[in-house]
């Protein structure tokens, strides 16, 4: 009866040793040991590298000519049209520009109404701008004007986000905070120290560790999320354990392993 007693006591002892996430943990952007310490208020210098298209990427060609510009100002989208493009936003997560941009194919082209096929794979949004432009006055001898942009930041969260899905954010730069936020953060059983990140690169695809934990992510080259990121965070041990996110849930899952020792001990010394 003692060793059944002890041996209850001991698993109780390890349950609660394991059964809460420790703050460090869970916080972001902390300044661990044998890392540079970044303090509060100092300015962190980074670069943001020029992304190049890919295939299946879907980019949004703006044309305006002079009498355009007269006649509707610098934005000659109907009004009618941006109400229909916000609705749609609204209904499909964001992602207007599916029916209304232009997607690189494999060949690494875009396919334009009268000037046909221009070559954009591997360029920067000015480098195809340039090229698009080039092809339109072979058309056009009046004055135009073409604006390009990146038909929004697409990009997947898995595993251990509170809302896991495929996202698409209408603007041109995000960081990898703004990302997970928009995923509904990381539950707290969420590896933070361990983010695996998969990235597109134009001769394939790498795979990524970030610590979240750590300060420095912010001079990292993932700080910033590019197109077709994937994000994935792991559950931590105490999931496997089936203990809780939480003190509050820990100490619930305590107290009722506690009640079923009880019951236990008290059958036996019948």
């Amino acid at each position: 009866m003692r060793n059944l007693r002890a041996g209850i006591a001991l698993t109780l002892l390890l349950f609660t040793a394991v059964g809460c996430v420790s703050n460090e943990k869970i916080i972001y952007l902390q300044n661990l040991e044998d890392h540079p310490e970044i303090q509060e208020g100092e300015l962190i210098e980074y670069e943001i590298p020029d992304y190049k298209l890919q295939y299946n990427d879907i980019i949004d060609v703006n044309v305006q000519t002079a009498q355009d510009i007269i006649e509707m100002g610098f934005n000659n989208t109907p009004t009618g049209m941006n109400n229909q493009m916000g609705n749609m936003a609204g209904q499909t997560g964001g992602d207007i520009y599916y029916m209304s941009g232009y997607t690189v194919d494999k060949n690494g082209a875009i396919r334009l109404p009268i000037i046909g096929e221009v070559k954009v794979k591997d360029m920067t949004i000015e480098e195809a701008r340039l090229a698009i432009e080039e092809k339109l006055r072979e058309f056009l001898k009046n004055e135009i004007y073409v604006k390009v942009k990146l038909g929004g930041i697409r990009y997947s969260a898995l595993g251990e986000f509170r809302r896991p899905d495929k996202y698409v954010v209408l603007q041109d730069r995000m960081t990898i905070f703004e990302a997970i936020a928009n995923a509904g953060d990381l539950t707290p059983i969420a590896k933070r120290d361990e983010v695996l990140l998969i990235r597109q690169y134009p001769d394939g695809t790498k795979l990524h560790r970030i610590n979240l934990n750590d300060r420095n992510i912010i001079r990292s080259p993932f700080y910033f999320i590019q197109p077709n990121d994937q994000l994935y965070a792991e559950p931590m041990k105490v999931r496997e354990v089936g203990a809780g996110e939480n003190a509050a849930q820990s100490l619930s899952l305590v107290i009722s392993a506690i009640t079923v020792s009880v019951l236990l001990i008290n059958t036996f010394t019948r």
